[in-house]
Formats: C-alpha cells, structure tokens, sequence
C-alpha cells in the first residue's frame, strides 16, 4: 500500500474487503473500499503556512481555501420574521468561524443573485477587519423577491473562481422551491459548477423541496440537511463551516483501473452516505476512469465497486481491479497519493465462494435502506398506503439488523412498529411534515460495519 505523507499535509490510505473466492464460471466481484484521510483537517483554526508543501503543489503562496455563502433572501423568508434574523445570525456564527488567510463572500439570493460582501466580483481574505465589515454587510439582507438558486450557484462558482484556491467550497440556504427558472436551468448550473467547488445544502422549515436540496448536494459533493427550526441555523452553519475549513486537500479522484474484459458494473460511496458515483466515470486513459470524491479534512469513507470478470476455471485467479486514489496537478498529470487490489480467485470449495463478505453484506443492506425509505414515501405521498407500509416495514427492518439507531427513530416518527426484527409496522394516522422530510433527507445517512 502506497501512502501520500507530506509535511503538514494529510496521509491517505486505501484498504480493500472483499471475498475474492469464486465458483467455477462466476463473474461477480464486489469489494469494499476504504479510504482514511489522517493528518488532514488539523490546524485548529489557523492558517497553513505559505510554504506548505500541500499549497505549493498548486502554485499558489495566497489563501489556501475559499468559501461563498449563499442565503435565500427570497419573500418567504420574512414568513416567520425571525426567519430572516435567524438566518443572518448564522451567517454571522458561520463568517466568525472562517479561519484567518481563508478567502470568502457572502451572496444574497433571490430570483437573481446579489453580492453582499465584499463586492466587485472578488473575494475577501478572513482576518478580524474583514470578518467585522462582512458581519456588518448582513444587516443588508431582507426578505423580497423570487428563487432562482441556479443564479446563485453560478456566482459562488464566478467569485471562486477568481482566486488562485486549491480548495473551493459553497453553503446554501434555502426556505422555498426554486420557483422562478427551470428545472433545466438549475440542471444547467449544476452540471457547469461541478468539480468546480464542493457545496453543502440545508432547507429551514418545511416549504422547500427535498429533492430539489439533496440533489444540488449531491451534483456538488456535498452534505443535505434539513434544519426544520430556524432557531437551529447559527449551530449548523458554524458546524458545516468548522467542517469546511478542516479540507485540505482537494479534486481528489478514485481510479479504477480494469484488465481486459472486465467491466466495472457500478460504484457507489457507501459511508458515511449513500452517493451514487457510476455515471460521474470520466475516462483516464486505457480501460481506467476517474470516479470524483471531493475535498478532504480528517475523515474517512467507504466505497462499494462491483467488477465483471471474465469466467474462468477453478484454480484461477486474476486481478479485478486496481484501486488508486489520485490528486491531479497543474501540470495535467496526476500523483498517486495510495493504491489497493481488487482480486477474484476461482475455487470448487462452495463454503468459500458462496460466504458474503461482512461489509459488502452490511452496505448492500444500507443501500437497500435508503432506497425503501425513499420509495416508502413517494407510495405515501401517492395513496399506496400497502406499499408505503411494506417498504417502511422492510426500512424498519434493515435498520434494526444493522444497528442504524438514528434512521430508526426518523422511522418511528412516521410509522408505529410492532416488530422490528421482521418488520412489522401500522403507517401513523398524522405525521408532522417536519419528520417526514427529515427522514427523506437523511434518508442516505448509513451507520459503518459493528465491530
């Protein structure tokens, strides 16, 4: 195993589970990768030094990271009052968390999107005057006018991009549906903004659309949530930004690389949420590609990569797949910063290749809960009370056996359970919309293997 340790900087490392046994002719190999990120995400606040070799790799001696704050300030925000006031307080929390040499803005969004600070195009660089004078600028924002969240991802993706920062981050806030341009339109900026920075995506109270937020988290590389009291704001963006100013690296990529004639059938980031990543491939070169993860602090995620082989005979064995975490450079070329084996071994020994691997089992299973939990709600939500109680039941279920305590009390608010172990579950009269999206949103969130 190949490791990226540099001073200062954050060590990678790749680790496969998997059981490589299969029966004569078989052709399925599925495999757990585990990637950690230690050392990362460990400056306590303060700013890297200018000759730190993680910046240095970028070209750049200027600020290391930058961050555009998006708050809706459309009319629905003045609906309750304190909604507004509530959301320029998290700000403020969010700005005062900025770490000093971090380049930021705030923009205001409507149906068109507006700089609050600093203006003219730029970003600022967090120190105490500038975070003073952007605290200031919030008593700007008021509540009047539409929702066009694509305008607004476009300027965070413009302000972003006019400074040199190796890692670029956006957090939205939103209270309503993105009502004034099309779904084309958001799909537009969305698809433009991609790989260009990473954002992260709340709803406050219950008027706006959950797939509306989780999807633009999920085209970014970011976290979905729900903050169902504007009371909460200013503890969740002072979260989300301490999170924020904790990545340290950036565009990190996992490459797969693949021998002739075999396929890599999906891939799919397991840990810590379910993030279909299959069509995000882009091709790197003979029979490898390019799947993005994102920015990196101190953290670590599983992935779930299923591979076609070719049959072979017993007695056989070949490589799958290599795994490879790849950091691009400025040059066009890319550093291997860790690498891991994906093997298939064939074997007439039937205990060996029929045992499912603990973790491959586990996350199939946590897919499998998201994917009943969402699909639960949408026969919910279309009067298919028998199918919405049957696939709430099996969530239940799935829950339980995996020991995913949170999922399990999102559920217990929208059904009553009679029996956990097989599922047995009553769809509640009266649900608090509040709790049902919740248990949308989070609905990805997935617990790692018990030990």
């Amino acid at each position: 195993m190949a490791n990226f340790s540099k001073s200062n900087a954050p060590e990678f490392s790749v680790e496969v589970y998997q059981n490589e046994y299969l029966p004569e002719g078989g052709r399925e190999v599925n495999a757990i990768v585990t990637v950690a990120s230690t050392g990362g995400g460990t400056t306590g606040g303060m700013p890297l030094p200018a000759a730190d070799p993680a910046r240095m790799q970028f070209g750049s001696a200027g600020p290391d990271a930058g961050v555009v704050i998006m708050v809706d300030c459309s009319g629905s925000m003045d609906y309750p009052p304190t909604k507004m006031r509530n959301a320029r307080d998290a700000t403020a929390a969010a700005i005062e968390t900025v770490r000093d040499g971090v380049a930021f803005a705030v923009v205001a969004g409507t149906h068109v999107a507006r700089e609050v600070y600093p203006g003219g195009g730029r970003l600022a660089v967090a120190d105490a005057g500038t975070r003073t004078e952007a605290k200031e600028a919030l008593r700007k924002l008021s509540a009047g006018g539409g929702t066009a969240i694509g305008t607004w991802l476009r300027l965070a993706d413009k302000l972003l991009g006019s400074s040199e920062v190796a890692i670029r981050h956006g957090i939205l806030l939103t209270d309503g549906r993105n009502e004034h341009e099309s779904p084309e339109d958001l799909r537009a900026a969305l698809d433009a903004c991609a790989g260009r920075f990473t954002c992260d995506a709340r709803g406050v109270g219950t008027d706006w659309e959950v797939k509306e937020v989780t999807g633009i988290a999920s085209a970014l590389l970011g976290t979905a949530d729900i903050v169902a009291d504007p009371a909460g704001l200013a503890a969740d963006f002072t979260q989300m930004m301490e999170t924020a100013m904790g990545k340290e690296v950036a565009d990190v990529a996992l490459r797969l690389w693949t021998p002739q004639g075999s396929v890599i059938k999906f891939v799919k980031q397991v840990a810590p949420t379910v993030e279909e990543l299959t069509e995000r491939r882009t091709e790197a070169g003979p029979r490898a590609g390019d799947y993005p993860t994102g920015s990196w602090g101190d953290e670590s995620r599983d992935y779930h990569v299923c591979v076609e082989v070719p049959p072979a005979s017993v007695g056989q064995e070949m490589l799958a797949a290599r795994v490879s975490l790849i950091l691009p450079r400025p040059d066009g070329s890319a550093q291997t910063l860790s690498q891991g084996l994906i093997r298939a071994v064939w074997t007439d020994d039937m205990a060996a290749s029929t045992r499912i691997n603990a973790q491959v089992a586990h996350y199939t299973g946590q897919a499998e809960l998201a994917q009943v939990i969402q699909a639960g709600l949408e026969d919910r939500k279309a009067g298919d009370m028998d199918g919405a109680t049957a696939k709430l039941g099996r969530a239940v279920q799935l829950a339980s056996a995996s020991g995913n305590a949170d999922t399990a009390k999102l559920l217990s608010k929208v059904v009553d359970v009679v029996d956990a172990a097989s599922g047995t579950v009553r769809l509640k009269a009266k649900v608090a919309e509040a709790d049902e999206m919740t248990l949308e949103t989070r609905s990805t969130k997935t617990v790692r293997v018990k030990k």
